[in-house]
């Protein structure tokens, strides 16, 4: 990735969402031909230097101090996330020109038999990258019960939770506030892209979602950039109806970026009842069907049922319902 493309772009969007009357500049008599605050204005406020900003916002400028970028931050009112993301682009690590193949990555043995532990909880190993690394029984049945249970063993076969999100239409339809789910998830691999510019593997999934989903690029466009590690999900799962779950990311110890994300429910609730009946239901389909993966009830649904099993399937559960649909929350 051009980390001084991205600087420049990532300076100039926040640039422009920044009207001069929020900082104090009187609006100019005469129409302005920029939308948002004026390179000079800006290097003004900041306290830099006017050929110092133009470098830096051209990509030209290295080794900005930390003075300079928490003034232009400060300026820009930037949030904590996007300050992080200005010195990742501002002071990059060194980079090859080309970069290596990103070794393949896999969760440990400790790991797995941690998610396994978790019976009554759904639970996942992710990469920095969203690809799902390994998952437990429960895991699987809230997220993906479409695609085959042994799929994060293989590379090849190996879910995205990014890239379902865009290109899945069965994943999407868990999320009613679709929206919201899309800007975060692209928020955050802004942050990560600007922290691994090297990564081939990072720049390859960015690189499809931008050619495949308009929604994706329109997105990726604006420079949103958020991080989240905790809140919560409102889910419409396709066997037990609504949920609202709440996750937690757990940062693997190491280097690799790995993390493990969970979900409960508030105890006593309708979503743990249904998060309940969701794991019984799925285990006795297994057991109903042993060697079938969860994918072949799916494809053997019919359109109208548009859901992961069909409606003869032993998962087949009566859905709950709710009269409304509360928006997602989240936290960093």
């Amino acid at each position: 990735m051009d980390t001084a493309s991205e600087l420049g772009d990532f300076l100039k969007s926040r640039r422009a969402a920044l009207r001069p009357e929020d900082v104090g500049i009187a609006p100019h008599p005469t129409r302005r031909r920029v939308t948002g605050l004026r390179r000079e204005e800006l290097a003004t406020l900041a306290g830099v230097s006017i050929t110092h900003y133009t470098r830096l916002e051209q990509g030209r400028a290295t080794g900005a101090s930390d003075s300079v970028l928490e003034a232009i931050a400060r300026t820009l009112r930037l949030t904590d996330d996007e300050t992080a993301h200005l010195r990742d682009l501002a002071r990059p690590a060194t980079a090859s020109s080309r970069p290596a193949p990103t070794p393949v990555e896999h969760a440990s043995a400790s790991a797995r038999q941690l998610l396994a532990a978790m019976t009554g909880v759904p639970a996942l190993v992710l990469d920095r990258r969203n690809d799902v690394l390994a998952w437990n029984h429960l895991g699987h049945a809230l997220l993906a019960g479409h695609l085959a249970p042994e799929s994060p063993d293989a590379p090849a076969t190996r879910p995205n939770l990014t890239r379902m999100l865009f290109l899945d239409e069965r994943y999407r339809e868990l999320y009613p506030d679709w929206n919201e789910e899309a800007l975060l998830a692209v928020a955050s691999l802004r942050l990560v892209a600007g922290r691994r510019p090297d990564d081939r593997s990072l720049a390859e999934l960015i690189g499809h979602l931008t050619l495949h989903g308009d929604e994706f690029a329109s997105r990726w466009a604006r420079h949103p950039v958020r991080t989240c590690t905790s809140g919560v999900k409102h889910l419409r799962h396709p066997l037990v109806g609504a949920m609202d779950l709440s996750f937690e990311n757990l940062v693997i110890p190491g280097t690799s970026g790995q993390r493990l994300i969970a979900y409960t429910a508030e105890p006593g609730s309708p979503s743990e009842a249904a998060l309940r009946i969701l794991g019984s239901a799925t285990a006795r389909a297994t057991a109903a069907t042993p060697g079938a993966a969860a994918a072949s009830a799916a494809s053997a649904a019919s359109a109208e049922g548009a859901t992961w099993y069909g409606a003869d399937h032993p998962a087949r559960v009566s859905p709950t319902s709710r009269d409304s649909t509360p928006r997602s929350v989240y936290r960093k």
